[in-house]
């Protein structure tokens, strides 16, 4: 099931997300003492409370039996080059990783590109650590290519920013 989040979701968004996070910041080389600190935690949460407080931005949760299993944020573009009139960005797609390889993460996608529909945006935009090879492979198999932009990130590696061309039905 997804629903759009609210204030009391808090908690255990940001609780999967620093999951999500530490397993693939881990894999590209990070420590997890870096990634699971107090203070980290905090920033995300106040981060994800603005991003849920947000009126043009919207927050799904994925659940299951209950549980939260994965988090989904978007909206309009970030970056000045790139047109809010026709673009919507994916900021963040998160599942459990107990729960990777489920069709959680893809079902998120699709929830993604019903927004692009329904607000009449024909391309997507989002930015992927480029040491992220699990989300890399994701949303290649989605139809998501770089664009050519990247930014720095952390570990020394960019973040690389895609597109997707909506076309037809939701790929999942």
């Amino acid at each position: 099931m997804l629903r759009t989040a609210n204030p009391d979701d808090l908690d255990a968004i940001t609780d999967l997300h620093t999951r999500a996070r530490t397993a693939y910041y881990r894999a590209g080389g990070w420590s997890e003492a870096e990634l699971t600190s107090p203070e980290a935690r905090s920033r995300r949460r106040e981060a994800w409370m603005g991003a849920v407080q947000d009126d043009v931005r919207t927050v799904l949760c994925a659940e299951r039996d209950g549980e939260m299993v994965g988090i989904l944020a978007m909206g309009p573009p970030l970056d000045a080059d790139v047109d809010a009139a026709v673009v919507g960005q994916l900021y963040q797609i998160h599942v459990d990783p107990s729960r990777w390889g489920q069709g959680i993460g893809g079902r998120l996608h699709v929830a993604f590109v019903q927004f692009l529909r329904d607000a009449s945006l024909v391309t997507g935009v989002l930015e992927a650590w480029e040491r992220n090879n699990r989300a890399q492979a994701f949303y290649a198999r989605h139809g998501w290519r770089p664009d050519g932009h990247h930014r720095p990130g952390p570990g020394g590696a960019n973040y690389v920013r895609l597109r997707l061309e909506r076309t037809g039905s939701p790929q999942v």
